[in-house]
């Protein structure tokens, strides 16, 4: 809402100088905004998967699918002096689904007697910022870009959110510097393991902190560096307590006069409390060609004890992380992956496969299995936009291929899981 101020106002006036007849000038008008603004804006989500489990279950069965119909209500307001307030409001049900079709949901509300059907304030934040500062305290999404360990994942019905103060400066010229302290997230998972209201704690009072630096004073090239730092995260075994540090450096580079783009990754994660601290680096290169991209990437991990891993996710932030192979790349490994994305049939297919040696050096003493094991995974993926690109549709195959597993049961019983797992996942998102 905006009202104009008239600073000069002449109507319909002529100025007689020296015989001549002059307009004058347009007047000048000044707009003020008005305060306070408000912007709402949400989206409603269906979402549906099914797997067989390793031959555990079967495609489509009721006890091997999932599903969550959800609605997210959004308010931005801004005030004067710079000041800023958001709230979001997700609630998530079943439409009855878990009596016929599904065993269980993606995520869960929190606040509901039956666990199913609720809602969770994921998002309550005040603000302030001028041109070159921006300030927000509160539950809040980071971003992946400037918080490779700490970010909001946007795979599920929702994404996580976190309780966090976030300080963004971009007055040096093409930086930005971003400060974080990061207290609780709502832990994105599945399962039954993602609750939206389940805000924890991810170094108890302590919290973790983050800097980052990002420059992209070469054209094309974009430079990334964070760090994040734990006190007294771990303790030993005579109670010493000991901090964790985070290293990590991304360079890409993308140049619109040429069709190939570069990507270099890498850190540490360490600890005094560590046998082995963690090291990872990746690379990819991709290339364009009309409407179809190519894309090869590449990534390591040691046998550090930690690991690479978001603290308030399940993804990794490495190049060969795909839809379900987290779990397999993200500590000592070695990945290789193949991406191909084609524009067709009014939207996007991407298909790509993903190969990794699992680096295992203890032998598993149920199956008796000791050194390597191999894991492969392939990702179909079908994305449109539909009704004026206000509703966006995904349909999505995996398949996942590794060794032969023998899990032991409760009751004792060594049960034979095959080397196949095979998942469907369907989601539509209506944005208003």
């Amino acid at each position: 809402m905006k009202k104009s101020l008239l600073l000069s106002v002449v109507a319909s006036t002529m100025i007689m100088a020296g015989g001549d007849i002059a307009p004058v000038p347009a007047p000048v008008i000044v707009e003020e905004e008005v305060f306070p603004q408000w912007d709402f804006s949400g989206q409603a989500v269906l979402y549906y998967q099914t797997l067989d489990a390793y031959g555990a279950g079967s495609l489509f069965e009721q006890e091997s699918s999932l599903a969550n119909a959800g609605i997210q209500l959004n308010a931005v307001g801004k005030f004067d002096y710079g000041l800023s307030a958001g709230a979001q409001l997700s609630g998530l049900g079943t439409l009855g689904l878990e009596n016929d079709v599904v065993s269980k949901t993606m995520q869960m509300p929190g606040i509901a007697e039956d666990g199913l059907t609720g809602a969770a304030i994921t998002n309550i934040w005040l603000g302030w910022a001028n041109d070159s500062t921006s300030f927000k305290y509160g539950r809040q999404d980071l971003p992946k870009a400037l918080s490779p360990f700490a970010w909001s994942e946007k795979w599920n019905v929702f994404q996580n959110s976190y309780e966090a103060a976030l300080l963004v400066n971009t007055s040096i010229s093409d930086t930005v510097l971003v400060g974080a302290w990061v207290k609780k997230a709502n832990h994105n998972g599945v399962f039954l393991g993602s609750n939206l209201s389940a805000f924890d704690n991810v170094n108890e009072n302590d919290g973790i902190w983050m800097a980052t630096v990002q420059n992209k004073s070469i054209a094309g090239l974009t430079l990334t560096g964070s760090w994040y730092y734990a006190a007294d995260m771990f303790a030993d075994e005579n109670g010493q307590l000991n901090d964790l540090n985070i290293l990590w450096g991304d360079a890409s580079y993308a140049n619109a006069d040429l069709p190939v783009t570069f990507g270099l990754q890498g850190g540490t994660v360490t600890s005094d409390i560590f046998l082995n601290d963690t090291t990872a680096f990746g690379a990819k290169v991709g290339g364009s060609f009309d409407n179809f991209t190519v894309t090869a990437a590449y990534s390591s991990v040691d046998d550090g004890d930690a690991g690479v891993f978001n603290v308030g996710g399940v993804k990794t932030p490495l190049y060969t992380q795909m839809i379900l192979n987290q779990n397999f790349i993200k500590s000592d490994n070695d990945t290789f992956l193949i991406k191909a994305t084609m524009e067709a049939l009014g939207g996007k297919f991407i298909a790509q496969y993903g190969a990794t040696t699992m680096n295992d050096r203890l032998m598993n003493e149920v199956t008796g299995h000791y050194g390597d094991r191999d894991y492969a995974e392939f990702d179909f993926i079908y994305k449109t936009k539909v009704w004026n690109d206000s509703i966006t549709l995904l349909a999505a195959y995996v398949n996942q291929t590794q060794d032969e597993m023998i899990v032991t049961t409760e009751n004792g019983q060594d049960v034979l899981f095959e080397d196949s797992n095979n998942v469907i996942r369907f989601w539509a998102r209506y944005n208003f």
